[in-house]
């Protein structure tokens, strides 16, 4: 993933005509490590990805590559890939392969720490999730009602109900959701 991540990085500068130092300037990264970077010879943060977004002026998801649709059923830890981050708090990662074709959508969502003073506004859509943690612990608003989720704790809920979930903790939360209708199914 490093290479791919790098690879766009070095197109975008290219194409936005940015030299190293202009980039390293505009976000308080060292030149080596931004060359290193777009070698593919490095990781980053996502915090520091998220400031080379910003300064290369695209969206932090763009960054990411949306699993391929291949022939096999299985997709192994070290090829999931990251879907979407929201807000930049919920990093969304697919655990199938051909979506189009499946009734259900299977995701591990990682959610990075919030204040407890953050509003969290509470949403309702057609049909209904599984919850289940995988670490950490989750927050969930059900119908304006509050649970606190711990490691192997779940929840099943019809998602007519207004609900969302945080992290009011200082480490991050992992989750396992599985939703249903899956809204990348060809005929919904």
């Amino acid at each position: 993933m490093s290479k791919d991540v790098g690879k766009k990085i070095k197109e975008l500068r290219s194409v936005k005509k940015l030299t190293l130092k202009d980039l390293s300037e505009r976000t308080n990264l060292s030149t080596g490590f931004l060359s290193q970077l777009e070698r593919g010879l490095t990781t980053i943060a996502v915090d520091s990805l998220e400031n080379i977004s910003k300064a290369l002026e695209v969206d932090l998801s763009y960054f990411f590559v949306l699993p391929q649709n291949n022939n096999s059923d299985v997709i192994r830890s070290y090829e999931q890939t990251v879907s979407q981050i929201k807000a930049d708090k919920f990093i969304y990662f697919h655990l199938s392969n051909d979506l189009e074709n499946k009734r259900m959508l299977p995701r591990m969502v990682t959610i990075l720490p919030s204040s407890e003073d953050e509003n969290i506004e509470e949403f309702q859509h057609e049909g209904e999730e599984f919850i289940y943690v995988l670490e950490g612990i989750l927050t969930l608003y059900v119908n304006h009602q509050r649970y606190d989720l711990y490691h192997g704790d779940s929840m099943h809920l019809d998602s007519n109900l207004v609900h969302n979930w945080c992290n009011h903790t200082n480490k991050i939360t992992k989750i396992l959701v599985v939703s249903a209708p899956n809204p990348f199914r060809k005929d919904k």
